[in-house]
């Protein structure tokens, strides 16, 4: 094989474990700070139930510690077997789920403890209802001078918190209105992520070429050789009707950009041994190992 292709194949899949090693970094202290200010308020709220989806389940406690549900197959029984564990360190979570896909969680969750309407908005009759004032609240307008975007900001720049709640029903709308916002903040974080990896590694795809990461039944990724991630997807409630995703804010509605990175890498591995020959290493181990119980 070309060595200076394996070189740049090398290259792509470094830099694709190095963009994920960063995300993970920045998500798990952007998630972190989002804990510690808002600690005082999931005590007050006696904690929450996050995602109940069987087998999914997630749960934050008062002490700001979750609680996640794993399933597996019982390898002796062949039965499904459920297990409940404690999760108290934020890069682990960050490991398991999405951070959107937490801070949406935390939107829901508070939606429903403060008995809000199934599509709930600012207006005022729904802040009467949570105990807030109008002139309490932030406008959700990224443009705007007091938004809860800039305030999420402030807070993630390690600033105190600018609201106080005194009841439930108003710590929890409040809490609900700051998901919304770092779900967001989340969000535009992930795409500018991919954008940044595409930009790094133009030169690189176009002499490796269209590199398929994903290809189900439902869905395909691609690194294309401009450097440019695309994606084709079949959303739940599109009815069997596929969606092309080609700007990073459309592909992080779907992938998380740690298993994107992933992913890729491991893409390359298959594809290239070479590029990874730890990877091969370990295969050829637990090839070794599988031989000697035959034997």
């Amino acid at each position: 094989m070309d060595v200076s292709r394996n070189d740049t194949l090398s290259a792509l899949a470094n830099d694709a474990a190095l963009e994920r090693t960063a995300f993970l970094v920045e998500a798990t202290d952007q998630l972190r700070k989002f804990l510690e200010r808002n600690a005082g308020r999931i005590k007050d709220l006696g904690g929450l139930t996050l995602i109940d989806e069987d087998p999914d389940y997630l749960s934050i406690a008062p002490d700001s510690t979750f609680r996640v549900r794993s399933r597996y197959e019982d390898p002796d029984t062949g039965e499904w077997v459920s297990e409940t564990e404690v999760v108290d360190a934020v890069s682990e979570l960050i490991e398991l789920y999405n951070p959107a896909e937490i801070y949406g969680a935390f939107a829901e969750a508070t939606r429903e403890a403060a008995g809000f309407a199934p599509e709930p908005t600012a207006a005022g009759d729904l802040l009467a209802t949570a105990g807030i004032a109008p002139e309490e609240t932030f406008s959700l307008d990224p443009d705007a001078d007091d938004g809860y975007a800039g305030a999420a900001d402030s807070w993630a720049a390690g600033r105190g918190p600018v609201l106080e709640a005194d009841t439930e029903e108003a710590a929890a709308a409040a809490l609900y209105n700051l998901a919304l916002d770092f779900q967001e903040k989340s969000q535009r974080n992930e795409a500018t992520i991919l954008e940044q990896f595409e930009e790094a590694v133009g030169k690189l795809a176009g002499l490796v070429g269209d590199l398929m990461i994903v290809d189900d039944e439902d869905e395909r990724l691609v690194l294309g050789s401009s450097g440019r991630f695309r994606a084709e997807v079949v959303p739940e409630d599109a009815d069997g009707e596929w969606r092309e995703l080609t700007a990073p804010d459309d592909i992080v509605e779907f992938y998380d950009p740690t298993d994107i990175f992933g992913d890729l890498a491991d893409a390359l591995a298959e594809a290239f041994p070479s590029v990874a020959p730890e990877a091969a290493d370990d295969e050829g181990e637990d090839d070794d190992v599988e031989d000697d119980g035959k034997a």
